[in-house]
């Protein structure tokens, strides 16, 4: 990706939710860069080592600019106790996210049978 112009517009500490929330605007970029990206070069740029998580990113109809809101944590254990799951899932690459979501379904799936057969040793030990 060419170099992209980051423009800081707020930058907040949330000392309560013990996190930063960053707005920015993004020249030039509309269309062209993904959420993932984007977190990544504000964390190159200005939070090295902490997690940054992108919450939202718009852009206005006939504008080539991108507002993007990004919360940056010091770690993934706090941003994980914070937020919702689906937030946490989506900054991951989708190749990963489909593999966690196919081991819980796989995991949710066996505990069910498991519990149908109980159900039916049971039924059967009353006759």
């Amino acid at each position: 990706m060419a170099e992209v112009e980051l423009v800081k517009l707020d930058d907040r500490n949330n000392m309560l939710l013990e996190r930063r929330e960053l707005t920015v605007l993004l020249k030039n970029v509309a269309g062209r860069i993904k959420k993932s990206e984007a977190a990544a070069l504000v964390a190159k740029q200005h939070f090295t080592g902490k997690a940054v998580l992108p919450i939202s990113m718009t852009c206005v109809k006939g504008k080539i600019d991108v507002l993007a809101t990004f919360y940056v944590y010091e770690d993934e254990k706090t941003a994980k106790d914070h937020l919702p799951r689906y937030i946490t899932l989506r900054s991951l690459p989708k190749d990963e996210r489909k593999k966690i979501l196919a081991e819980e379904k796989a995991a949710k799936l066996k505990a069910k049978q498991a519990l149908a057969g109980q159900a039916k040793g049971h039924s059967r030990s009353k006759r």
